[in-house]
């Protein structure tokens, strides 16, 4: 079958490339012919765009929030600091299909293409602040009489509750999402989600990147770096609460921490001007830093999912902002509910507490075996 793959857009988010990566991957593995829909967002600068930046600034700042005070990000810019990543995805990940910026352009594209199926995912593809026009990601640009199948693959919310939805926003996509041929979701939370909010039923499965094994991502490593040190610390959010949380834990081990991260963060780049400082490093130097660690902290999601397929030892510290559901989803599937900590336990946890890998594996290894099931019936059978 040729089938499409529409995801969020790619850019220097280590775990969306992979994600996407991954799950193209996977169907390609199993003989399909796929090309990745590329919905990107439309920067243009609008009088409008700023005046609502501005505001949302504003906002920001009285609330103690940091944030940039610049709207307008030049795309040069932008490809700029995200050269290294841009590489990965040039070669790796492919074919892709013209860069769509309208619902218009999207429907022109799927037309273009013909695909037999359009697959939704993964990561927060439902989750309205992250997304460039939320309804493509609910496939209105297929025409109601399309024999596309339209199927959801791991989608995320990303949070738990429902106060960025607005009620037309849910009826809209709740009316979209009901002519899928088949919805699967990456929380357990968004199970019930889906069925309140939109009275359809979904099913559980995991994210793409936990389809493949640790030798698929080794392979992508073409030269491994020098290793940098023993504690990897993938720290999305920084904040003097995490940075405790690092020198205690690199405190009890005696681990050197490092990272595969901008030295600062891309908000800045264009206030300061120091857009070197801001380019993120090659996706293979983030792989390479899972095979180097003695030891993982994190605040990301696939933070913790690639700790899990290394089998390394690590710690995740919620983060609440992005979505508490998410980490929880994924401890609980393998038990390792007593990985996640914070400032108040950091202190007193174990630090070399055993997790039983042989167990954690047997468990992924019958996950993707229904994850994988779920791809080849919603593609093979007529499920509506």
């Amino acid at each position: 079958m040729k089938i499409g793959i529409l995801t969020q857009p790619l850019y220097c988010n280590y775990g969306g490339i992979l994600q996407c990566f991954a799950l193209q991957h996977t169907l390609q593995r199993i003989g399909h012919e796929t090309c990745v829909i590329r919905r990107e967002w439309n920067r243009q600068y609008t009088i409008t765009g700023a005046c609502k930046y501005y505001a949302k600034v504003i906002v920001k700042k009285i609330i103690g929030r940091k944030c940039s005070w610049h709207y307008y990000v030049s795309q040069a810019k932008r490809d700029y600091i995200a050269r290294d990543t841009g590489k990965f995805i040039d070669r790796c990940i492919n074919p892709r299909s013209r860069q769509c910026y309208t619902t218009e352009q999207l429907h022109a594209e799927a037309d273009r293409w013909q695909f037999d199926a359009i697959i939704v995912g993964s990561d927060q593809v439902w989750r309205p602040e992250y997304s460039p026009c939320l309804p493509n990601y609910f496939l209105d640009f297929l025409p109601l009489d399309s024999n596309v199948k339209r199927i959801s693959y791991a989608a995320s919310f990303g949070l738990d509750d429902w106060t960025a939805w607005s009620p037309n926003m849910t009826s809209t996509c709740a009316m979209l999402l009901r002519r899928f041929d088949a919805i699967s979701v990456r929380e357990s939370s968004a199970i019930r989600l889906c069925k309140e909010h939109f009275m359809v039923d979904a099913v559980h499965v995991l994210d793409p990147t936990m389809l493949l094994d640790k030798d698929d991502y080794l392979a992508i490593i073409q030269q491994p770096t020098c290793k940098r040190g023993d504690l990897f610390c993938y720290v999305l959010d920084k904040s003097d609460d995490m940075q405790r949380i690092i020198n205690c834990i690199a405190q009890k081990t005696g681990m050197t921490p490092f990272q595969s991260m901008p030295e600062l963060d891309d908000s800045t780049y264009n206030l300061y001007g120091e857009i070197d400082k801001s380019v993120y490093p090659p996706v293979e130097n983030w792989i390479s830093a899972f095979v180097e660690a003695e030891m993982i902290v994190t605040d990301s999601f696939h933070g913790a999912a690639f700790s899990i397929i290394f089998n390394k030892p690590f710690w995740v510290v919620g983060n609440k902002g992005r979505g508490m559901a998410r980490f929880e989803t994924l401890l609980a599937m393998f038990g390792l509910e007593n990985r996640m900590i914070n400032n108040h336990t950091v202190s007193s946890i174990d630090i070399y507490s055993k997790i039983d890998w042989a167990s954690v594996n047997a468990k992924r290894k019958k996950l993707q075996t229904s994850s994988l099931d779920f791809i080849h019936k919603s593609l093979c059978e007529n499920t509506k």
